[in-house]
């Protein structure tokens, strides 16, 4: 799919990931709809971007609030192609703690539904829309890129929600592409390993040093535009559907 002209919706696009997608996008020459909870970063990133970028507050976890950034989508700019899920947290956690007392349900809860309900949520109501498109010459609709992470796979100690929520991503990737190819809609999914995002932004420098150390090659945080530069190749490479890439320097993660 060539990107000028087509619209993204990007969940998670006021910051970090997300929003090197929307810059990749809109630079592409694409229009961009930032769906994020975050009301202040959200504006404030779409005015710094091109071709009428539109921000809508958006909950991932409900139901109305994804229904609604959709439909303006869909109403500012006439259709909707591409849908970037990049919508995430990450609380580290132990499942005892330090006092013996069990991991809250709650806060397994909450992580689930921001990052692997979230992603459905975002992916079913834009998969829709882009049903309705009208197929290019090989039949495609849309495309959507789920962001899951290497902790599916090697999730660390504190992780388990988090790796439980991006374990589901990736499972869901499959079964999503095949659901969507009557419609001539694509899925794919992105595993990132440790990025320079706003979750690392908090560490010491000294931290991040050795965050990055640990990287087989090249031994540096991945950067934001590394991750939107894969997001491109996908959604302009037809041929890609139904896979999980890892996007991590060779990192393998230890226990902690």
């Amino acid at each position: 799919m060539k990107i000028e002209f087509k619209v993204a919706l990007i969940g998670g696009g006021a910051s970090g990931l997300g929003a090197a997608c929307a810059r990749m996008i809109s630079e592409a020459g694409g229009y961009v709809a930032i769906a994020d909870v975050d009301a202040a970063r959200g504006a404030a990133e779409a005015e710094r971007l091109a071709n009428e970028t539109l921000f809508v507050r958006t909950d991932v976890t409900q139901a109305e609030s994804v229904e609604a950034a959709v439909a303006a989508t869909v109403e500012r700019f006439g259709r909707l192609d591409i849908l970037i899920n990049c919508a995430g947290i990450a609380p580290p956690q132990r499942l005892i703690g330090k006092d013996g007392s069990p991991m809250p349900l709650e806060a397994f809860a909450r992580v689930i539904a921001v990052n692997l309900t979230g992603s459905f949520n975002m992916a079913r109501v834009a998969a829709a829309a882009m049903a309705k498109n009208t197929p290019d010459e090989s039949g495609e609709r849309g495309v959507i890129v789920n962001t899951s992470s290497i902790a599916a796979y090697e999730g660390q100690i504190g992780q388990i929600a988090y790796a439980a929520s991006k374990a589901g991503i990736a499972g869901m990737t499959l079964p999503m592409a095949r659901d969507l190819a009557r419609h001539g809609v694509r899925v794919m999914t992105i595993a990132p390993g440790i990025f320079d995002t706003p979750l690392l932004a908090g560490l010491p420098e000294e931290a991040r040093t050795s965050l990055a150390a640990g990287v087989p090659f090249p031994a540096a945080l991945g950067q934001p535009a590394q991750f939107a530069a894969l997001a491109r190749h996908i959604i302009e490479n037809a041929y890609l559907n139904g896979e999980v890439i890892r996007l991590d320097a060779a990192l393998r993660m230890g226990p902690k």
